[in-house]
């Protein structure tokens, strides 16, 4: 029996990035961030229903990310949406902050033949975050030279995102890509100077940032696993210093507020490798690294593909 992963909800205390003055938010789903953590329920074992598809980790719920095996040389489709297969039938398949409780997956065998499995998706609460920014412009109305440089911003992490690595990297597994306290969670509604803002896109870990050349350069940040970098600025707008991963079949890391860059776009990394220093640049109150995974243009929860985060060594 596969055990779903347990995440803990607590209050964010640091502001994440965004591509600018975000919608207002849909209707609030989520109780107070006093609440209790939630338990997710057992996952089936598949393999003896459907040993053509096999469920192999991961959590069937909203911000879940789940890893799959298949026949190689099969198409797949979630909900309708072709989504990539290696060549050894390995996939993934990922169900965001607002996913309905029904999904279904295709797989089309090398044969013709179909196998259809239905998904529930389990519902999450989400806390909400009241954060004060010092410097309103990352917040709310911005000069004619901020918007022009958001907008360049945004073309250069969409040509970044362009052309995406089939080869599934991620299978190296997953680690934390630095270690602290946790300062803020996935999916929490964030309040931005008394203004609503998106949903909080990843996960916050707090530790000690750099200061100067000749002084302490950071807590190092390291790849929570294995890929292709796909983008290595100093000095977004909004992010600071930040590093796009391509970890392949759609999967990318995006690390944010750094101090220090230690890497370059077309650069291969291992998981565990230094690729930058934990800082507090761009939109950010207070030194943290924050790292948002997404699939397939969609952010969902890095804690519930990690696991705990264990004492440093």
């Amino acid at each position: 029996m596969i055990r779903a992963l347990l995440s803990t909800v607590c209050v964010t205390a640091c502001a994440s990035a965004a591509d600018g003055p975000p919608p207002s938010l849909s209707p609030a789903k989520a109780p107070s961030a006093s609440e209790a953590p939630f338990t997710l329920a057992d996952l089936p074992d598949l393999s003896s229903e459907e040993p053509t598809l096999l469920l192999e980790r991961g959590p069937l719920t909203q911000g879940g990310l789940t890893f799959w095996k298949t026949e190689p040389g099969s198409e797949v489709f979630l909900d309708d949406q072709a989504i990539p297969v290696d060549g050894e039938g390995h996939f993934m398949a990922g169900f965001g902050r607002d996913h309905g409780v029904n999904a279904e997956l295709l797989v089309v065998l090398p044969d013709g033949r179909e196998v259809r499995r239905p998904l529930v998706i389990a519902g999450r609460s989400f806390p909400e975050s009241r954060i004060t920014i010092q410097d309103d412009t990352k917040v709310n109305p911005y000069s004619e030279e901020d918007l022009a440089q958001i907008a360049k911003e945004r073309a250069l992490k969409k040509q970044a995102r362009d052309n995406r690595s089939r080869t599934s990297y991620w299978r190296a597994g997953f680690d934390w890509p630095a270690r602290g306290r946790i300062s803020g969670v996935f999916g929490s509604r964030r309040i931005l100077n008394g203004s609503p803002r998106r949903p909080h896109s990843g996960v916050d870990v707090a530790a000690p940032s750099g200061t100067t050349p000749m002084e302490f350069q950071g807590t190092d940040v390291l790849a929570p696993t294995s890929g292709i970098v796909t983008l290595a600025q100093t000095d977004m707008f909004f992010e600071g210093g930040l590093i796009f991963i391509d970890h392949g079949q759609g999967l990318e890391s995006a690390l944010l507020h750094l101090s220090r860059v230690d890497v370059r776009p077309g650069q291969v990394v291992t998981k565990g490798q230094v690729v930058g220093a934990v800082g507090m640049t761009g939109r950010a109150t207070g030194p943290h690294l924050h790292w948002t995974l997404n699939w397939q243009g969609q952010p969902l929860d890095p804690q519930l593909v990690v696991g705990p985060m264990t004492p440093t060594e």
